[in-house]
């Protein structure tokens, strides 16, 4: 087994414990961090894939910035631990059936793939880092400062609506 498999498998781990870690956790500051672990670990594997700037983009937007927003808000509604119900019904006789016949479709979707993938089209692709950062920031500009005018509206809004509430 080569060293690459092996960071794979780990990461892979770390990332399958984060999701479930998630939805388990039961206080929301938990939850958030448990996502952090679930993002660097993704940032990760792109970096196996040979994608340095979606890993750095994974890291700095949803590692750092949005899940400070998302501790942000749960510090500022003051949010606690949420209470525990039992299962409902539907989720009983409906849920858990239909997450096991998905897991065998796509169990059995991987059994019969060949396992060779089709080369890449590199037409005209970019492959820099540097080229798709000049892109970014010269045509792309705009919407780019737009989603972080969007960003900063969303955080003055839940400020609002938590002074309300006081």
């Amino acid at each position: 087994m080569s060293g690459v498999l092996v960071i794979f498998f780990v990461l892979a781990a770390l990332a399958v414990f984060g999701a479930v870690s998630l939805i388990l956790q039961s206080h929301p500051i938990h939850s958030a961090l448990s996502l952090i672990l679930v993002m660097v670990s993704l940032a990760g594997l792109y970096l196996l894939m040979g994608a340095e700037f979606i890993a750095a983009v994974q890291i700095i937007v949803y590692g750092g910035a949005v899940m400070v927003l998302f501790v942000f808000v749960i510090m500022l509604l003051n949010a606690g631990v949420e209470e525990r119900t039992n299962f409902s019904k539907l989720a009983t006789f409906g849920g858990i059936p239909l997450a096991l016949a998905l897991g065998g479709i796509i169990a059995a979707a991987i059994a019969r793939s060949s396992g060779n993938l089709p080369p890449p089209a590199a037409s005209g692709a970019m492959t820099s880092t540097r080229e798709l950062s000049k892109l970014l920031f010269s045509e792309f500009v705009y919407p780019f400062e737009l989603t972080s005018f969007l960003i900063l509206v969303a955080i003055l809004g839940a400020i609002v609506l938590a002074q309300r509430e006081n």
